[in-house]
């Protein structure tokens, strides 16, 4: 099924997998590599993503790693106004997601930098975050933390209906690997994503360099590129549209070969 997204009167057709960089602000996200604070380093991520081909960049201002501490919502704000206006500059029609779990922190990005997404990888436990990104008209990332794909469905089946009620439009879905699933869970869900086509809404799979892929072959983030890789090209035959990734150049090759197996006709 071919999708689109409205992002800001920007109209985005997925009939084409798209790759989403990762541009974290923090000084604690999991895998090192990801990690720009200065006004260099954020311009120089920015234009990496763009260079290697990504088509959305996903901003983030506060770490959801496992057993970090969540900064307060007035830090996480300040790292996110510091690094869109450097973002926006040097970027300024890329389209721009905005990882954040909190309503009002979502609010600031759309109205005072024009944020394109919305990413939540809290599943909405805030419950006034649904009618913010509908108010906002934005498209909204629900990531799930269920731990089965049965589990998934049921409440992705519920939230999608809560989300029609306040008037979003555009949704898109995570199956949320690495958040509230072990290791034979997170595999079980792979193996099992294509049954997230029943919903008739894109998918986005975010699984680069996480847990499941290094502790399952005994090493660390910065060896698991290769099991990314993997992973990502799987997710493709799948079903994914859009892949959100630390390694921008290697998920466009991944999404190019995978497209190449499966021409339109």
């Amino acid at each position: 099924m071919e999708y689109t997204l409205n992002c800001n009167g920007k109209l985005i057709t997925l009939s084409s997998p798209q790759v989403m960089g990762i541009l974290n602000v923090t000084p604690d996200s999991f895998y090192s590599g990801s990690r720009k604070q200065t006004e260099r380093e954020i311009a120089e991520r920015t234009q990496q993503i763009l260079a290697e081909g990504g088509a959305m960049i996903d901003v983030g201002g506060c770490s959801t790693r496992p057993g970090s501490a969540p900064v307060d919502e007035e830090e996480e704000s300040r790292r996110l106004r510091f690094a869109l206006e450097i973002v926006r500059r040097e970027a300024p029609d890329t389209i721009v997601s905005i990882d954040t779990f909190r309503p009002d922190v979502a609010r600031m990005t759309v109205e005072e930098f024009g944020a394109d997404i919305i990413n939540d990888v809290s599943e909405g436990a805030d419950p006034e975050m649904f009618r913010m990104v509908a108010r906002l008209k934005v498209p909204y990332i629900l990531m799930s933390i269920a731990p089965t794909i049965r589990d998934m469905m049921l409440r992705f089946a519920r939230e999608i209906q809560q989300l029609r009620d306040c008037g979003q439009k555009d949704i898109i879905l995570d199956p949320g690997f690495g958040f509230g699933k072990d290791l034979q869970q997170n595999y079980d869900v792979m193996h099992q994503l294509d049954q997230l086509d029943a919903l008739s809404l894109p998918v986005l799979v975010g699984i680069s360099r996480k847990r499941m892929v290094w502790q399952l072959l005994e090493s660390d983030p910065l060896q698991a590129l290769n099991g990314t890789t993997v992973l990502n090209t799987i997710s493709l035959m799948k079903g994914a549209s859009i892949l959100r990734v630390h390694d921008v150049k290697e998920a466009v090759e991944c999404v190019r070969i995978v497209g190449q197996m499966n021409p339109k006709q």
